[in-house]
């Protein structure tokens, strides 16, 4: 078995990973785990617009490990370069997917009208790989050539999240896609690995450590506390899928128990339409408490919360009085509709920005998340005066600790080797020191871009 990289390789975005295996009979077969977006940067430039590194029509089958769409934004691409077959993921990722990619497409459009530059994609490109979406359950035996098998496992990282194992050639081997985080309150934990002879796994905070569930909700409920008493206004960028249900979820909990009234506004048309599929797919959900009994009524919606799905139900949140709290996207302040209230409040000492995902190099969530003095938005510079705050246990990767926990089966011995992925250089370095010893006899290797290991 052979794997080459061709994202996400010593950077954190871009996932697409091609296997290249021999089936019973010893014929050649070549699958793809992923195919996303570089982000950071526009949908169709720079990496995004470069070859893929591999040809598309020679792929025998595509899986999809979740909907994110550093995970799924150039499958269309995949499609416009030739690959005819099936793209393989769970029934709520394929309904996730989408809406990530529909959305993506609008953004890719708008930035083609603004700069001149080429799509990435066709509509059609789209509609034909949305036409090619294969809905596969979990631990289903997915035989798509004869002695090779692939199955998806509950990652516990957003609804209808997945690590795929391959077996073939007599051997085993699992990629993680993104692991979840420890005690989501939504969500059922990450299923442990059985065994494994490979493990590609990321390694996005893999050189630290989150805070507990119960330090999330303290400080979550100081951001609150500190915006209703200042009268202020609290900014929380949140990427539509799973980051915003999570808050929705530990935001009406913290309301509920200390009679907090203040008024929210989920002023992200796709986080909406997210938490519509969240509903639709609750069988894959798991709550502390039974929250969908009650009529009409859940814990994703309850009186405070306004939601502002047009463009003129976004405006109103302007002229709306203080304290107030708004919920926007994109995560990483790459887009969205936070641009529209980063620009208003950005600089004025009574706002707090408050950050719960990761933000990568480059973009402006990553600016202001290092507190940098002065921030562009829309072409217009502002000082940074906003107080800026991190919470890191919402977010939806796991931690050092989980993943090393995660790497070591529950029976037989460790993987004989581990590729990390996902994760910046400094971070993957850091995390390959630690996997030494904490997984003792396996191979630890930070893998380049395009270079092809052997299992």
């Amino acid at each position: 078995m052979r794997l080459s990289f061709f994202g996400a390789a010593r950077e954190v975005t871009g996932s697409c990973v091609r296997v290249e295996v021999a089936d019973a009979e010893g014929k050649a077969r070549q699958m793809l785990i992923d195919c996303g977006l570089f982000q950071g940067e526009q949908a169709a430039a720079g990496k995004n617009g470069e070859p893929f590194g591999f040809d598309p029509k020679a792929l025998n089958a595509v899986f999809v490990t979740h909907a994110h769409a550093d995970h799924t934004g150039r499958l269309p691409k995949l499609i416009k370069e030739g690959y005819a077959g099936a793209f393989y993921m769970t029934e709520p990722t394929l309904a996730l997917t989408r809406l990530v990619l529909e959305d993506a497409f609008q953004i890719m459009q708008q930035e083609a009208e603004e700069s001149g530059a080429p799509l990435l994609y066709s509509k059609e490109d789209l509609e034909s790989a949305l036409a090619n979406m294969r809905p596969v359950n979990y631990h289903q035996a997915i035989e798509f050539a004869q002695g090779i098998s692939v199955m998806f496992h509950d990652a516990g990282h957003i609804l209808g999240s997945a690590y795929i194992s391959v077996e073939a050639e007599g051997k085993r081997v699992i990629f993680s896609g993104d692991i979840g985080n420890n005690d989501v309150p939504i969500l059922p934990e990450t299923e442990p690995i059985s065994r494994a002879d490979a493990v590609v796994c990321e390694s996005t905070y893999g050189d630290r450590l989150h805070e507990s569930a119960e330090e999330r909700s303290t400080k979550l409920r100081a951001a609150i506390e500190q915006t209703v008493k200042n009268r202020g206004v609290l900014l929380i960028p949140a990427f539509s899928i799973e980051r915003t249900q999570e808050l929705l979820y530990e935001i009406h909990l913290l309301l509920e128990r200390f009679k907090t009234n203040v008024p929210i506004y989920l002023d992200s048309p796709m986080a909406i339409r997210a938490t519509q599929a969240y509903r639709h797919f609750k069988q894959f959900l798991q709550f502390d408490a039974p929250i969908f009994g009650e009529q009409g009524h859940d814990f994703f919606s309850f009186p405070n919360l306004r939601e502002t799905l047009t463009i003129d139900e976004s405006k109103v949140i302007n002229d709306a009085k203080r304290p107030k709290i708004i919920i926007a996207g994109s995560g990483m302040m790459t887009g969205g509709r936070i641009l529209h209230h980063l620009s208003r409040y950005v600089n004025q000492k009574f706002a707090m920005i408050l950050i719960i995902g990761f933000q990568a190099a480059g973009t402006l969530g990553r600016r202001i998340f290092n507190k940098e003095p002065q921030v562009t938005i829309f072409g217009q510079r502002f000082d940074l005066r906003a107080t800026v705050k991190a919470i890191g246990a919402f977010s939806a990767h796991g931690d050092q600790a989980k993943l090393a926990r995660w790497l070591h089966p529950d029976e037989g011995p460790v993987p004989k080797k581990v590729l990390l992925v996902h994760g910046d250089w400094g971070v993957q370095e850091a995390f390959a020191e630690h996997l030494r010893t904490a997984l003792a006899g396996s191979e630890i290797t930070i893998p380049e871009a395009g270079k092809m290991y052997e299992i």
